[in-house]
């Protein structure tokens, strides 16, 4: 490993400490152009010796387990190959809680926070009874699925394209009196967003749905019975959450590898201008039973202003914005009734 002078020192492995590791670990990923690599050696490090954070200082000067050192050796592999690094330890941290992924699912962006934060925000203006964070009284009412309970106890809200499960699970983390439904076109994501709401106390007021976009939300045709859509059919939905698959198809190949190669295309591909499943969404919204009173969608760059008057087109809704992320991006736009 290199000593403060940029010279290699070898060390026995009995004499590593873990900080000793952890500098080694990043200078072979720095070693391979993978970006952050500090962060990356420490978050791998951590996962392998089951650690926190907080916990990384306390232990730095401590003997790294000899035990460890093939597995995170074989991890640091797979990151300098570029893989992403939430997918070798299994798990990101969203609006402070933590979502298992897997390469069946998106990773979670900090961006999506602020859909949420949005959302959370608008909602409990209309909902103003059912903004706390605690479950109503009662021995049922926090555990009523989407589409039963009385009105009072909030709005169903319908997460479209759940992946992970980021949105819709923190959403119905934060506020046990809303129900919250879950869909998406994948089974796979569908079990991770399980396991995630189950992780988070969230299971009981959620409803999983698979399917494309709202197909599975659509009034029933005469004839037609709901059980394909696993009892979505009719479902009123009072708002609608989602961030979809927005990358121009032409542009996946142009991806930073960890995305291009690694995150599921199903996931990424938004057709030829990266706006057909919000086209499709629109479209589908006169099927539903009643317009959802909050429309959120997270979008790729560029991209804002064509979502936005799509839904200002609609004229069911007193206010459309679109909302910038961290990096003054236009990244959401926000309808409310």
């Amino acid at each position: 490993m290199p000593d403060g002078a940029g010279r290699t020192v070898f060390k026995p492995l009995s004499s590593l400490t873990v900080g000793d590791v952890c500098r080694s670990a990043a200078e072979q990923l720095r070693g391979r152009n993978i970006l952050e690599p500090r962060n990356n050696a420490e978050l791998l490090v951590l996962h392998v010796l089951g650690l926190e954070r907080a916990q990384l200082l306390r232990d730095w000067n401590e003997p790294f387990p000899a035990e460890q050192w093939e597995r995170l050796q074989a991890l640091l592999a797979r990151k300098a190959a570029g893989e992403p690094v939430q997918y070798l330890i299994g798990e990101q941290w969203f609006y402070g809680l933590p979502f298992a992924v897997s390469p069946s699912v998106l990773i979670p962006r900090p961006e999506t926070e602020l859909l949420v934060e949005a959302v959370l925000e608008a909602a409990d203006r209309l909902w103003p009874a059912a903004a706390g964070e605690t479950p109503p009284d009662g021995p049922s009412a926090a555990a009523t699925g989407p589409g039963g309970g009385s009105p009072a106890a909030g709005p169903t809200v319908v997460d479209v394209g759940t992946g992970s499960g980021a949105i819709g699970v923190t959403l119905a983390a934060l506020r046990p009196r809303w129900r919250v439904c879950a869909s998406d076109l994948s089974p796979d994501a569908l079990a991770v967003a399980r396991a995630n709401a189950a992780r988070h106390g969230a299971a009981a007021r959620m409803m999983f749905v698979q399917g494309d976009l709202l197909g599975p939300f659509a009034q029933p045709r005469p004839g037609e019975g709901d059980d394909a859509a696993g009892g979505a059919a009719g479902l009123r939905i009072d708002v609608l959450v989602s961030n979809p698959p927005y990358i121009p198809a032409g542009h996946i190949a142009g991806l930073q590898p960890e995305v291009r190669d690694h995150e599921p295309r199903l996931a990424l591909d938004g057709g030829d201008d990266g706006l057909t499943p919000y086209r499709r969404m629109a479209e589908q919204l006169a099927r539903l039973s009643a317009l959802p009173r909050i429309v959120g969608f997270e979008l790729g760059i560029g991209q804002a202003q064509a979502v936005a008057d799509l839904l200002r087109g609609i004229g069911a809704w007193r206010e459309v914005r679109i909302i910038p992320d961290y990096a003054g991006i236009d990244r959401h736009v926000l309808a409310v009734e």
